[in-house]
């Protein structure tokens, strides 16, 4: 160990003896931790939670709310002063503005910190007086989540394991002709590395659009500062045997495991290790419509990101975290909307379905897990319609695409979750005998009323699940 470990290990311990003399004597925090899978609306969710806990007229399921132990909420400036805070007001604006749009998606880590003033009741609420507790809620990219299984992995068996991935992908077709034509074993020459970089992150980004959700590193797709870095120039070869140092795998080898150490972990040191409670928001959706290939895809997805919340396999983890565990993890099927509330229930079925293979591997020690479809914002309203003599359930709204309304039928999701996971697990290319639509649908224009937030769904049972207990 070198000086300059020695004297960071000091300090790092000073600042750990410091926080916990002080914690005691301060307000409690709890750290929200929100993240997703592409497209499941990570922004949208937060800009709802926090505009619905700061007026709480459509949040009657968190029961500090509908109980009136809620004496105010308001925003306060984060704690951490070198991340970017959450442009709350912006996207609050995007949503409820003249002319409604859903706000860009999340690019990077960001923060916000709600505070509330609670009052408990009885005796001794009225004896202990006003309290306040501290929100943190931190948004961070779902495939930056992904990359944690990266850290068990050596460059050769990560190579093997997306080679085979991706074989039979037809988005992979261009990456896959190039890095097959490629000497591994030659001289590194920058070139060739940028190539395969960027073809790679072309298949990448071309896998996201087409619904697959295992697309890592997740900072090739959002490379923000690091991009042309070396740390973000290298993808997976064939497996060519032994070869030389200074040979392009090698090089390829040593900037995997550079992205790993100075890319992954720290994330993971400066972010991760410090969340309390967490939600996964998954577009399930969306998947389905992509076809049995995404839904199988998105199943093993959520099994690693299961996995950073069991640190016991990961001997580097478990240490960075000290023995601390997530207590709470939401997995939400989001976009509920987009279905009759008919078919809520086989929605949260099938999100339920997908998690359970990866709960089952995980040893949560204590924590608390739930499913839960919910829409963050919703865009849409219900009506019901006759169609060859019977009653069909739709749901109606204003498309992105042309800004004007229009109904959907998006299917009739089967009862028993199996109709999906099935053909999904044993590779099926497509549905056999149902066919699931989705349509995108702009917010729709809000009068809200004094004490209202945006209209939702379940969005205040989701609260109720993740810090009603800490309310």
């Amino acid at each position: 160990m070198g000086i300059g470990d020695l004297a960071d290990d000091i300090l790092r311990g000073v600042g750990t003896i410091g926080q916990g003399l002080t914690e005691p004597f301060s307000d409690p925090v709890v750290r929200l931790g929100v993240t997703g899978l592409s497209r499941a609306g990570k922004t949208v969710f937060i800009t709802s939670l926090v505009a619905n806990l700061m007026d709480r007229a459509r949040m009657p399921g968190l029961r500090a709310a509908s109980e009136g132990r809620i004496r105010s909420a308001f925003l306060q400036p984060q704690p951490d002063d070198t991340v970017p805070r959450f442009d709350y007001e912006a996207h609050l604006a995007a949503l409820t503005g003249p002319d409604p749009h859903w706000p860009d998606g999340t690019r990077a880590v960001s923060e916000l910190r709600l505070s509330f003033r609670l009052q408990d009741g009885g005796l001794m609420g009225a004896l202990r007086g006003v309290r306040t507790l501290h929100l943190d809620i931190v948004d961070y990219p779902g495939e930056w989540l992904l990359d944690l299984a990266l850290m068990d992995q050596g460059y050769d068996d990560w190579s093997r394991e997306v080679m085979a991935r991706i074989a039979a992908r037809e988005e992979a077709a261009g990456f896959l002709a190039l890095a097959g034509s490629t000497d591994a074993a030659k001289p590194f020459d920058e070139v060739t590395a940028k190539a395969l970089a960027e073809s790679f992150t072309g298949y990448l980004t071309a896998a996201r659009a087409a619904g697959y959700s295992d697309c890592t590193p997740g900072r090739f797709l959002l490379p923000g500062e690091l991009a042309g870095s070396p740390v973000l120039t290298f993808a997976p070869l064939p497996d060519a045997g032994p070869v030389a140092r200074g040979s392009l795998r090698r090089e390829m080898e040593r900037r995997y495991e550079a992205y790993k150490a100075k890319v992954v972990k720290p994330f993971f040191h400066d972010h991760f290790a410090r969340i309390d409670r967490q939600v996964v928001l998954v577009d399930v959706l969306g998947a389905i419509h992509s076809g049995p290939r995404a839904v199988e895809d998105m199943r093993q997805a959520m099994a690693g990101i299961l996995s950073a919340f069991r640190p016991g396999r990961n001997r580097w983890l478990s240490a960075l975290l000290g023995g601390k565990r997530v207590e709470r993890i939401l997995f939400a099927a989001t976009k509920a909307d987009h279905l009759h509330h008919s078919q809520h229930m086989r929605l949260t079925a099938i999100m339920a379905a997908l998690m359970r293979d990866a709960k089952d591997r995980a040893d949560f020690a204590g924590a608390q897990t739930a499913a839960m479809s919910i829409a963050s914002v919703r865009a849409t309203v219900e009506e019901q319609v006759t169609h060859d003599g019977r009653p069909l359930d739709l749901v109606r709204g204003r498309l992105i695409s042309t800004g004007r309304e229009a109904a959907m039928y998006a299917g009739e999701l089967p009862e028993n979750p199996a109709a999906i996971l099935s053909p999904a697990r044993e590779g099926a290319a497509k549905w056999l005998d149902a066919d699931y639509s989705v349509m995108g649908f702009a917010p729709a224009k809000l009068a809200l009323k004094p004490g209202e937030g945006p209209p939702h769904i379940r969005l205040d049972r989701a609260a109720e699940f993740l810090i009603g207990d800490r309310l």
